[in-house]
């Protein structure tokens, strides 16, 4: 399938909320369009965070990913790159869509001078993990997280 990857606009964002909606994603409960707007509007305040979407030639919104270039003071100063809320439509998925957001962000790494391009994936996501396999990615260290509703033991 050929779909174009570009930067989201704000009128993409019900599109991008009905992806997160998905299950597996954020199982329905997503943000309203105006409570997405103000958050979205607050990537422009960090100097390398994006939204992107893939278009379908039709001119729907298919997939889309988040992109967030850090500059680091370790690794002699050299950024790094992480990919999240990565997420194609359910109806769309096995066309290589994802495979072709996972080559964009890889690009967009490489462009910014990056060492490194990183993701999560919810552990339950078996198929998610073989697929970002499949494209070359590998299991590195652990990742632990805390909510911030609980209090260091």
């Amino acid at each position: 399938m050929t779909v174009t990857i570009r930067e989201a606009r704000d009128a993409d964002l019900p599109a991008v909320l009905a992806l997160y909606a998905q299950p597996g994603m954020d199982d329905g409960d997503v943000l309203t369009p105006d409570e997405a707007r103000a958050i979205w509007q607050q990537f422009a305040r960090y100097p390398s965070y994006r939204l992107f979407v893939a278009e379908d030639t039709g001119g729907e919104i298919v997939a889309t990913y988040a992109l967030l270039v850090m500059h680091n003071l370790a690794h002699r100063g050299t950024p790094s790159a992480i990919a999240e809320d990565v997420v194609v439509s359910p109806t769309q998925q096995g066309r290589g869509i994802g495979r072709a957001l996972m080559a964009h962000a890889l690009a967009q790494a490489r462009e910014a001078g990056c060492y490194k391009l990183a993701l999560s994936s919810n552990a339950k996501r078996e198929s998610a993990h073989a697929f970002y396999r499949s494209l070359g990615f590998q299991q590195h260290g652990l990742s632990f997280l805390i909510e911030t509703s609980q209090e260091l033991s």
